[in-house]
């Protein structure tokens, strides 16, 4: 879709808010809280999420932080200016609010508040128990901290700042307490704030569906690094019965594409689960940061943008 910038609001050191509304004369699709969307900007295609409330039709908000250390999507969204247009996708949701839960914890680490915001902003009207757990390295790189403070949020959400010490940092096994079937966490920031506090609801015996993360970010858990791992192997559709060469240094979704075969990608790092494809035969070697645990150990879906194969043929339902 095409959408023009209306404004850019800086909303705490190094983030703005972008404000998109409809290029055209057809309004902006629904979403859901949790949902992003790609925007493609100065050759790139980034995944941001949508920080506005999901009822609010007109216009889509998207918090950006200005990386100096990315590989450049960032610091182009930054230097855009109002009226640009853009193109974006649809919204997509890959991280949504469960309906059935009675009590809902937030954990937010720096600019992983963006879909967070969006469900605090849903939980609030819809009079639901939330508590918002907000962990960032100083005041200053707090976004939305006036929204929160307002009436509905702010005996909801509590801030942890690295600056006033250790002793100011956020008790995750305290936060989290003991699991029950109706309590459920949604996590999002950087993937070593997501690894701990996976590894303290695993710790407390949360069920793994009870507990919702998404990355911002490419690094990868224990991805293998043995060279038989890394080199090539062979994947066959089982739609045509067509075997490709997968060299080393090549993803599957590069090696399909060499062949004429598109498979529908998005972030092309394993975060955002666009191309997740089903294994009929072979043992994948997971790579990604969608699937959880227990999906990686069914071996039966990958994510071929990043993901590899340890047994010399895969077959794909493709």
């Amino acid at each position: 879709m095409k959408v023009t910038l209306l404004r850019k609001i800086p909303v705490a050191t190094d983030i703005c808010v972008f404000e998109l509304a409809s290029a055209g004369d057809a309004p902006l699709p629904a979403f859901e809280a949790g949902a992003h969307i790609d925007v493609h900007v100065d050759g790139f295609v980034r995944q941001y999420s949508l920080c506005s409330h999901p009822s609010e039709a007109g216009a889509y908000r998207i918090g950006v932080l200005r990386d100096a250390a990315s590989r450049g999507g960032s610091v182009a969204m930054h230097a855009l200016e109002a009226g640009t247009i853009l193109e974006i996708s649809t919204p997509k949701n890959h991280f949504p609010l469960d309906e059935r839960a009675t009590q809902t914890i937030l954990l937010a680490g720096g600019i992983g508040i963006t879909p967070l915001m969006a469900m605090a902003e849903q939980l609030r009207e819809q009079g639901r128990t939330f508590e918002l757990h907000y962990c960032i390295r100083d005041p200053q790189r707090a976004a939305f901290r006036e929204r929160l403070a307002e009436a509905g949020f702010a005996e909801h959400t509590h801030f942890y700042f690295d600056s006033e010490g250790t002793d100011a940092r956020i008790d995750l096994a305290g936060v989290l307490g003991a699991p029950h079937e109706g309590k459920h966490a949604y996590v999002c920031g950087p993937a070593g704030f997501i690894d701990a506090v996976l590894g303290a609801a695993a710790s407390a015996g949360w069920p793994a569906q009870n507990v919702h993360r998404e990355y911002f970010g490419a690094a990868q858990p224990s991805a293998s690094t043995d060279a038989d791992a890394n080199g090539a192997f062979q994947v066959t559709l089982a739609g045509c019965q067509r075997v490709f060469d997968v060299p080393a240094g090549t993803s599957i979704v590069e090696a399909l594409r060499a062949g004429g075969v598109e498979v529908p990608v998005s972030c092309e790092q394993g975060v955002c689960g666009t191309c997740l494809t089903r294994v009929l035969s072979g043992e994948p070697d997971h790579r990604d940061l969608y699937l959880t645990d227990e999906e990686r150990a069914a071996n039966d879906q990958l994510l071929p943008c990043c993901s590899r194969s340890r047994t010399p043929m895969l077959v794909l339902d493709l």
